[in-house]
């Protein structure tokens, strides 16, 4: 009889321990910094808390170019806490801009997208630095 009641009862503690996951809840998916001036990096925090039951860690964080550095919580985040992706984008040329940032973890979703956007003015030369030609 004591083993009737055992198997139901691991295999209920074996179903929910496979279903244990941690899930990554952003404030902000998308960031749009407006206009910014050509040639001055800016910088954006994506915070996430995790709404799951077990701990997420990020395993990578990549940008699609280089003018987007990420640094991120490199510490597993346990269930309740919160965790932050820093994101500083290099204003280096001038226009409209859309870049995103992939991060992969062990959670519900593995793989989210980020968003940064915003346009770059060109930087206005001043009349001092432009030099008359001679004639």
């Amino acid at each position: 009889m004591k083993k009737l009641i055992f198997i139901p009862v691991f295999f209920l503690v074996a179903v929910t321990a496979g279903f244990a996951q941690g899930v990554m809840k952003f404030k902000e998916e998308t960031h749009n910094f407006g206009k910014i001036p050509q040639g001055t990096p800016v910088t954006t925090e994506f915070v996430f808390t995790n709404t799951g039951n077990a701990p997420v860690v990020l395993s990578e964080v990549k940008p699609t170019c280089g003018c987007t550095t990420p640094e991120y919580t490199k510490t597993p985040v346990a269930p309740g806490k919160t965790g932050v992706i820093k994101a500083t984008f290099n204003a280096a040329a001038a226009g409209p801009f859309n870049k995103s940032i992939t991060v992969t973890s062990n959670a519900e979703t593995p793989a989210i997208t980020l968003f940064l956007k915003g346009e770059v003015e060109k930087k206005a030369v001043s009349s001092a630095a432009v030099k008359p030609t001679s004639k």
